[in-house]
C-alpha cells in the first residue's frame, strides 16, 4: 500500500485515494475546493470560510484547536488534513489513532508549494496541483522587493499585543512583498509592549485582519504613539493562508507595494 511522509516526518498509509476526506485548516481546506474535491470533502473547521457554500453546507467539527473528535470520528473520514501550527498536537494523536492524518508544516513559499504537491498527490489531483504551484511560483517571480526594503512591524493580536517572528509564513511574505521584519531576530509569535515598538522604530506598521479583527479605531490609537510610523490594515488572509489562496497573494502585495508608492 502507498505509503506517505507528511511535512512532519510522519508516515500515513492509504490503500487507495481517499472518497472521504476531512480538512481541520482553513487553507489547505479552500485548496482542496481549488483542486476540485467538492464531493470529496465532508468536514471541515468554523473558521473555513472559502469558499462560502462549503461554509455554509459542508458539516463542521469544531474549530481548528478545539476539534469535536466525536464528530470527526462519526464522519467517518479516510484522510484528515491538518498542520502543526494551527491544530493542537494531543487532538491530532487522538484522530490518528484510526484515521489517517497528513501534517503540514509550513513556514515560508517553498513549504507551501510542497505542500500543496503532496495534496495533490494523495488526493489524485497532482496534474491540479502542479498547475497551481506552477503559477504561485511565477507570480511570486514577478513581485519586485526593494532592494532596500523598509522596517515594517506586524501585529496578529492586540492586549496583549503579539507580532511574527522569522520562523513564520508571514514573515516570509512580509520579506517577499519587500519589507524588513523589525522583529526577524524573534521567534513564532512574541509578546510586544507598545514601548517595543516605539523602540524598533517601524516605518510601517501592518494590523492584520486576522486572527485579531483590527479595525480603523487602532489605527487612530496607534498613531498618537508612533506618529513616524505610517499605520495600515492589511489583509491577514493574504499574509498568512499557505494554499491556493498564494495565487492572489502576489497580486495583493503589488497593489500594496504600489498604494504604498502612492501615498507615502
Amino acid at each position: 500500500m502507498p505509503l506517505y511522509t507528511d511535512q512532519t516526518g510522519r508516515t500515513i498509509t492509504l490503500d487507495k485515494i481517499p472518497e472521504r476526506i476531512l480538512s481541520v485548516v482553513p487553507s489547505q481546506t479552500e485548496l482542496l475546493y481549488d483542486l476540485g474535491l467538492d464531493t470529496k470533502v465532508i468536514g471541515i473547521t468554523k473558521f473555513c470560510v472559502h469558499p462560502e457554500h462549503w461554509f455554509r453546507s459542508k458539516p463542521r467539527v469544531g474549530g481548528t484547536k478545539t476539534l469535536s473528535i466525536q464528530k470527526i470520528r462519526e464522519l467517518q473520514p479516510q484522510l484528515v488534513l491538518a498542520n502543526k501550527e494551527e491544530n493542537v498536537k494531543e487532538q491530532i494523536d487522538d484522530i490518528s489513532h484510526d484515521i489517517p492524518v497528513w501534517v503540514s508544516d509550513i513556514s515560508n513559499l517553498q513549504d507551501a508549494l510542497e505542500m500543496i504537491l503532496s495534496v495533490g498527490t494523495i488526493t489524485g489531483t497532482a496534474t491540479i496541483a502542479e498547475q497551481l504551484a506552477r503559477k504561485i511560483e511565477l507570480a511570486f517571480a514577478r513581485l519586485q522587493t526593494n532592494p532596500t526594503k523598509q522596517k515594517a512591524a506586524y501585529l496578529v493580536w492586540k492586549d496583549p499585543f503579539m507580532t511574527v517572528g522569522n520562523d513564520t509564513f508571514i514573515h516570509d511574505m512580509l520579506i517577499r512583498s519587500g519589507f524588513e521584519n523589525c522583529f526577524g531576530a524573534l521567534e513564532r509569535y512574541p509578546v510586544i509592549t507598545l514601548d517595543d515598538l516605539k523602540n524598533s522604530e517601524p516605518g510601517f506598521l501592518f494590523l492584520s485582519s486576522e486572527p485579531y479583527p483590527f479595525k480603523q479605531k487602532h489605527i487612530t490609537e496607534l498613531q498618537k504613539e508612533l506618529p513616524n510610523t505610517k499605520i495600515m490594515l492589511v489583509d491577514g488572509e493574504m499574509f498568512s493562508w499557505y494554499g491556493s489562496r498564494l495565487v492572489k497573494a502576489s497580486a495583493y502585495f503589488m497593489q500594496l507595494q504600489q498604494q504604498i508608492k502612492a501615498e507615502y
